[in-house]
């Protein structure tokens, strides 16, 4: 049996209408996946469940479909997870976001650090943000997820370490004494990342000030995808959903 297509849609969905899909999901649909008339689809607008649909017509640039009941999901972490991810070059980025969605995030916070190769302004940030935007959307369709993470506007590590850190803050750091096996269960984590090069000495001074304790994976030095996604899991493993 395939499975049912996932799609995303940005407005309110509703039980029991009919609607047109948006544009770039209707050519997905319509030219990429190939469904017409009488396929099912699963529809979900980032606010939580999700609804059965059938297609009621399709050509190349509209999709109709019509909408069945609201359906509850479980797939939402326990935990929730924000990671403040140091902005790292092209794939390595999105490779972060994508994942760490799959795995559950919450929220993430793109920040600009001492050590960013990465450095975006004004439109080229704009177009960036609807970016990563489209790869959270695209991953919450593929893994199952039901509700979008928040994704904050990027920011300096400065500007962030002013804001009041809800639940456990944990910085990444190789030379940390503390691991996460030492630390008591919480509902919520901050998970603060640096880019390729990690953090600098003073960055990660503020943010100790701040609240954040520092905390190692192991011997080895990983790259910043890896950090970030390896400690996504192994918090999802003690206190969340895996495993």
């Amino acid at each position: 049996m395939s499975r049912i297509p996932r799609i995303y849609h940005p407005e309110r969905l509703e039980a029991n209408i009919d609607l047109s899909l948006e544009s770039g999901a209707a050519q997905h649909v319509a030219r990429v996946l190939r469904l017409g008339a009488g396929a099912e689809l699963i529809l979900f607008d980032g606010h939580g469940g999700h609804y059965p649909a059938v297609i009621v017509a399709a050509d190349k640039r509209i999709v109709q479909v019509q909408i069945g009941s609201h359906r509850e999901s479980l797939t939402e972490s326990p935990l929730e997870i924000t990671l403040a991810q140091g902005i790292s070059k092209g794939e390595r980025m999105d490779l972060t976001i994508q994942k760490s969605v799959e795995l559950g995030v919450t929220r993430i916070i793109p920040l600009e650090t001492a050590r960013s190769v990465v450095r975006l302004k004004g439109e080229r940030m704009d177009k960036k943000q609807q970016h990563w935007q489209g790869i959270i959307q695209s991953a919450c369709e593929q893994s199952g997820r039901d509700r979008l993470p928040q994704l904050l506007a990027a920011q300096s590590l400065a500007n962030w370490l002013k804001a009041p850190v809800d639940g456990c803050a944990l910085m990444l750091d190789p030379y940390a004494e503390h691991t996460i096996s030492e630390l008591p269960s919480s509902r919520a984590v901050t998970l603060l990342i640096g880019p390729e090069g990690g953090l600098s000495d003073s960055e990660r001074q503020a943010a100790r000030e701040a609240g954040y304790l520092g905390i190692r994976l192991g011997p080895r030095i990983l790259r910043t995808e890896t950090a970030a996604l390896t400690t996504i899991a192994v918090l999802q493993s003690r206190w969340g959903d895996l495993g």
